[in-house]
C-alpha cells in the first residue's frame, strides 16, 4: 500500500486530512513561495501547491504526496500571510468590511505513475466591518499571524466574518 505523505507542516491541513480519517506521515515541504503578481491568483495557487508536493516527491518511492497552498486576494491585490502585527494590522485593514476571495490550490503526485493533479478552489468571503479597537483585539490573540490574509475562519476569525459564498473549483492541471 502507498504511503500518503502530507507536505505541510501546516497544523489545519493536518487536522483536516486526520478528520476524514486517513493514514498519512508529515513531511514538511522546504520550498520557499514566490508571490508572483504576474501570475493569474488560481495559476499562482496550483504552481506553488505542485512546487511544494515536488520538493517533498523526489525523495520518496510508492507514495501519494499532497501539498496547498492559500492565499487570499483583494481589491486585485495577493495576501499571504502575515508574520508581524504590523502586517497582519494592515491586512486586516485591507480586508475590512470588503469581500474577497480566498483561494487555495492543492496538488497530488503519485510518485510510482509520476502522475500529478493539480486544481484550485475559490471562496468568497465577506468581513463585517470592523472597529480599530476589534482589529487590536483580535491581532492581540496572535491567530492572524501565519495565517494567510491575517484570519482563520475556524477559529477566533469567525466572528469577524460576515459570510461566505459557495466554493468554485476552478481549472485543473493533470500529467
Amino acid at each position: 500500500m502507498k504511503t500518503i505523505i502530507l507536505a505541510s507542516a501546516s497544523p489545519r491541513r493536518k487536522e483536516l486530512l486526520e478528520r476524514i480519517g486517513l493514514n498519512f506521515k508529515v513531511e514538511s515541504s522546504n520550498y520557499q513561495e514566490d508571490i508572483d503578481p504576474a501570475v493569474a491568483p488560481h495559476q499562482l495557487a496550483q504552481k506553488i501547491s505542485l512546487a511544494k508536493a515536488e520538493a517533498v516527491a523526489h525523495q520518496e518511492k510508492d507514495a501519494i504526496v499532497i501539498a496547498a497552498d492559500t492565499f487570499v486576494v483583494c481589491d486585485s491585490k495577493i495576501l499571504g500571510k502575515p508574520y508581524t502585527a504590523k502586517e497582519a494590522r494592515e491586512m486586516l485593514k485591507t480586508i475590512n468590511g470588503k469581500s474577497h476571495s480566498v483561494i487555495t490550490g492543492f496538488s497530488i503526485i503519485d510518485t510510482t505513475t509520476s502522475k500529478r493533479l493539480s486544481k484550485s478552489v475559490e471562496t468568497k468571503v465577506y468581513i463585517r466591518k470592523l472597529t480599530p479597537a476589534e482589529i487590536d483585539a483580535y491581532i492581540k490573540s496572535n491567530e492572524p499571524l501565519d495565517m494567510a490574509g491575517a484570519y482563520a475562519i475556524q477559529g477566533l476569525g469567525a466572528v469577524i466574518v460576515e459570510k461566505i459564498e459557495a466554493t468554485i473549483l476552478m481549472s485543473s492541471v493533470c500529467h
